[in-house]
């Protein structure tokens, strides 16, 4: 704002210099939806490693075909990921502590209610027990508040959390059920039409004699539930819960759905219906989903490739929208150490993800994850080893090949969309191209937030051109681009012939971003011709 002149001297006035820096989003965050064995249920939780998904969802178990699936995205160098816990029908585990009998106690009947923090059979593993020993143990004489006890919490027999001096008064800065929705991973107090179940009185005390965790109270009643539905996997879009869960998540590039059992048969697929909405979902949120084969397609080697050739359609993942996802082919077989180390089979995408999360990292969104340096990192082998002649058949339908080099291992051989049949002649027929407008498009639409509301006029148009062309300019120098000059790359337009007066009067300001992509050389040719000699003419 200019300075008013007041008095004879010199006044200082900064002048803005209207550059907004656009930093680039991330990439490779990768969700996930299914079973796992405890955690939070319909909220997307984001973690960093394999140790964080253990202790909030308890690690690998056989029921959870997720679990391994971001077990396998950690071992291919994946970093962030956001888990959505969805069950069908799983109980939460309960702990009835007892009240003392004496007055002025509740009803006899009464108890202090401790649910486990999340349904499933792992709560049955929790029990509690309560001490009144609250006082200081350097004055032993002192009184003995009595609203006030400890609650330790066991798990396993083990003593894993302790709650001292709470109290049941909902007056008193240590009420138990607001000390435990804060503090506690392992239990809450139960509501009930939104209101928490308190009883009146302290609830009876274990007797110090007790070895510890042996005196405590069991919880009981938690369950697993059953496999998972197509409902269960989708959710409800009022509730957001299932796929829509992710409405709550700020920012996520991948999608994975392993399918609802580890089963040989149709249950063991991911209902076709439920990727088809993922893939509508991918589109309104600029993400890619990665798509796992059926298991039937590589239950023979022989008709491995006729099956999958037949079997794309029946998945009903076509249209423009399918630019948005990746089909990988086939399964991979790893040990289980769930089951003493036996050789199974599971789904590739967790995998897939994380190898796009390490090429993104090693050398930018814009290379093909895919070639020598794409190895698949843990595990024994594949379902199917496919030939060149059967690579060559699924390829230019859009089925990426996961194949086996005698030198190289396990790799990805394949960087098509599912828009990439050579049929369609698609603009967005590599991963890699479409993953590149996607970054593009989502940095682009958070680092340009700040022009609405703006003055709609060359000064807005200039600085837009400024800050778009800064961000691009990088990209350039990366090497994300085609061409030797920026102009030649990429271009940033934004003037009174994208936006016209009447654009103006209706309050819109158009921005045109045009760039030439990389496309990744998927077939080399080398011609070799034999010289007759220097034979002059």
């Amino acid at each position: 704002m200019p300075v008013t002149p007041t008095y004879p001297g010199v006044y200082i006035e900064e002048i803005p210099s209207g550059v907004r820096t656009i930093m680039g989003v991330a990439t490779s965050i990768t969700a996930f939806i299914g079973r796992a064995l405890r955690g939070p249920v319909n909220e997307p939780t984001t973690i960093n490693s394999f140790a964080d998904y253990e202790r909030l969802f308890g690690g690998l178990w056989v029921e959870s075909t997720m679990s391994y699936a971001v077990r396998d995205f950690y071992l291919n160098g994946g970093s962030r990921a956001i888990i959505v816990r969805v069950h069908n029908g799983a109980t939460t585990a309960r702990i009835k502590l007892p009240l003392p009998d004496s007055p002025p106690a509740s009803p006899p009947d009464d108890f202090l209610l401790l649910d486990a923090a999340s349904p499933g059979d792992w709560g049955k593993r929790l029990s509690a027990s309560v001490s009144h020993q609250t006082g200081d143990p350097s004055n032993p004489s002192a009184p003995l508040d009595p609203d006030l006890f400890n609650l330790i919490i066991y798990e396993n027999g083990v003593k894993a959390e302790t709650h001292l001096s709470v109290s049941l008064k909902d007056t008193s800065s240590r009420y138990l059920p607001r000390v435990l929705e804060q503090r506690s991973s392992l239990v809450r107090v139960p509501k009930s039409n939104g209101a928490w179940i308190v009883p009146k009185d302290r609830p009876a005390e274990t007797p110090p004699s007790s070895p510890p965790g042996s005196g405590s109270v069991p919880a009981s009643s938690g369950s697993d539930g059953s496999d998972l539905t197509a409902n269960d996997f989708l959710g409800d879009q009022q509730g957001k819960t299932g796929l829509n869960a992710l409405e709550k998540a700020d920012l996520f590039n991948l999608l994975c759905i392993p399918p609802p059992t580890r089963k040989s048969d149709s249950t063991g697929n991911t209902d076709p219906s439920v990727y088809q909405e993922a893939m509508k979902y991918c589109v309104d949120r600029r993400a890619m989903l990665i798509v796992d084969p059926p298991v039937d397609w590589g239950a023979l080697p022989e008709t491995a490739a006729s099956r999958a050739i037949s079997g794309l359609s029946t998945l009903g993942l076509s249209g423009v929208a399918a630019r948005n996802s990746a089909l990988y082919f086939p399964r991979v077989r790893e040990s289980d150490p769930k089951r003493d180390g036996q050789i199974d089979t599971f789904v590739p995408c967790g995998i897939i993800a994380g190898i796009m999360a390490r090429t993104d990292t090693q050398r930018g969104v814009w290379k093909a994850p895919a070639g020598l340096d794409a190895a698949l990192n843990g595990i024994r082998g594949l379902q199917v080893n496919l030939t060149d002649e059967e690579n060559g058949q699924l390829n230019p339908l859009g089925i990426n090949c996961l194949r086996v080099f005698p030198v190289n291992g396990r790799v990805v051989w394949g960087g098509r969309t599912l828009r990439g049949a050579d049929q369609l002649a698609d603009e967005y027929k590599y991963v890699s191209v479409r993953r590149t407008a996607l970054f593009i498009e989502e940095t682009l639409y958070r680092g340009t937030q700040w022009v609405v509301f703006e003055p709609n006029d060359e000064p807005l148009w200039a600085q837009i051109r400024l800050n778009v062309g800064a961000f691009m300019h990088n990209l350039f120098r990366q090497g994300a681009f085609q061409g030797k000059t920026p102009r030649d790359a990429y271009l940033v337009k934004c003037d009174k012939e994208t936006t016209t007066q009447n654009d103006v009067n209706q309050g819109i300001v158009n921005i045109l971003v045009g760039f030439a992509p990389l496309k990744p050389a998927e077939f080399v040719f080398i011609k070799i011709q034999q010289l007759a000699g220097q034979i002059e003419s």
